[in-house]
């Protein structure tokens, strides 16, 4: 029996032996077992290649703000395991995650023996997840944040209020397909019957397979740029903008969150909400909803670790996500001369990451971490084509140290650190120690 959170924590991760088996199978088995929890719950879905995260952060502050109480289900940490399950953006305590795996761990042993074999370590949290919340809780609204694709998602046994498909990129191609069309098919695996569905998905063949989706499954649809706006967006020390859509306008929304991938993030929370208040399932007022918007943060997303010197962390860990970060140094560092380090996973595609970086940086610092499919120094180094102003160190504790020293001694520089959320979970510690 698990009686320790140290020892919670390596059952858990030893399931990480499994890797990923995509199906829903294990899933219905486990939740069958404890009385279908997932059954019990007000559920909003939040799918996506980039911004689920901040998508799930808005919404949250802005339900918070109207006094509802609001469980979020989201992936990968940054700063500790618990905060995958939070409440009111508050981590669950050490003692519920031993409770809880007290209850899943005999079950996952169960499974072993069955045809379906043993749970991988992301199903166990996400029906730890699904158990608390269903059963352990006084909670009004949960959201779920999809950890991979969509369809075969071990979140996608729940049926939600409302799903929501955030942007469609080129991720996880060895699972989800090659193409555009064939990644916004499993993403669209999470609509259901009868369910709205909100998209900023721009790219017209994502579109159609989406749309088809929700025509197959008789539900409403709701598309940035077609069903609702973003109209007067202004960047300052954030971002303000007006959402407006067929029957209603909300204007002058502020958030401090940068970037207009941020905005985008924030016209797909206001829909949301704006969808379930139509629908009579909850009621918010438009000061809450001004309020959450402003309140929310989300670590590790642009997000000033230090002022002076300037530092900025950000977990773009994909072409898209550098693309949004490219677009967001040109909106509030342009007169600044910026200094990047970046670190990768070796899936992913580095030579189109490291392009766009290359065009934005006074230096380009390539590092390593300890982490099984990190990129190696040299990997990122072959993958660079502009190497006259190109750095290299190993040790990524050392690249991050001489980085800062750089723009502490230059006037009107800014060090930006990007890549891997996991390596932006080791940098934020080792900085926020210093």
């Amino acid at each position: 029996m698990i009686q320790t959170y140290e020892d919670a924590l390596s059952w858990i991760h030893g399931r990480l032996r499994l890797g990923m088996k995509p199906g829903l199978a294990r899933m219905e088995w486990m939740m069958a077992r404890l009385n279908n929890p997932e059954k019990k719950i007000k559920a909003i879905h939040v799918a996506g290649t980039n911004g689920k995260g901040s998508t799930v952060s808005y919404i949250r502050n802005i339900l918070q703000e109207a006094g509802y109480q609001v469980g979020t289900f989201t992936s990968p940490y940054i700063e500790t395991f618990n905060e995958r399950i939070s409440v009111n953006g508050k981590p669950i305590s050490n003692d519920e995650i031993v409770s809880l795996l007290q209850v899943i761990k005999p079950l996952a042993e169960e499974l072993e023996g069955t045809e379906f074999g043993g749970p991988t370590e992301f199903e166990v949290i996400t029906a730890m997840a699904l158990y608390y919340f269903g059963e352990r809780s006084e909670i009004d609204f949960v959201i779920m944040e999809v950890g991979l694709g969509g369809r075969l998602d071990s979140t996608n046994v729940i049926t939600p209020l409302v799903s929501i498909i955030t942007s469609i990129g080129f991720d996880h191609m060895n699972i989800l397909g090659d193409t555009i069309e064939e990644i916004a098919s499993e993403k669209a695996g999470i609509i259901k019957p009868n369910v709205p569905v909100i998209t900023a998905v721009d790219q017209n063949e994502a579109i159609d397979v989406i749309s088809n989706k929700a025509k197959e499954m008789n539900s409403p649809i709701y598309q940035l740029g077609q069903d609702f706006f973003i109209l007067d967006h202004q960047s300052t020390n954030g971002e303000t903008f007006t959402v407006k859509s067929m029957n209603k306008t909300f204007q002058n929304n502020k958030i401090t969150m940068k970037g207009s991938h941020q905005v985008r993030n924030a016209s797909l929370a206001i829909m949301a909400v704006h969808i379930l208040q139509t629908n009579g399932i909850l009621q918010v007022k438009q000061s809450e909803l001004a309020a959450g918007l402003e309140k929310t943060t989300w670590i590790g997303r642009f997000e000033e670790i230090s002022k002076q010197p300037l530092v900025i962390l950000d977990g773009a860990h994909n072409p898209e996500g550098i693309k949004s970060l490219v677009e967001t140094i040109g909106a509030h560092l342009n007169k600044k001369q910026v200094h990047i380090i970046f670190s990768a996973l070796s899936d992913k595609k580095l030579d189109a990451m490291i392009g766009q970086l290359e065009a934005v940086a006074e230096t380009l610092t390539f590092t390593s971490f300890d982490f099984p499919r990190a990129a190696s120094t040299q990997e990122l180094y072959e993958n660079s084509s502009a190497q006259e102003h190109i750095l290299q160190n190993d040790d990524w504790r050392k690249a991050v140290e001489t980085g800062v020293e750089r723009v502490s001694s230059k006037k009107d520089a800014a060090l930006v650190i990007t890549g891997s959320l996991y390596f932006i979970s080791e940098v934020r510690r080792f900085l926020l120690k210093r």
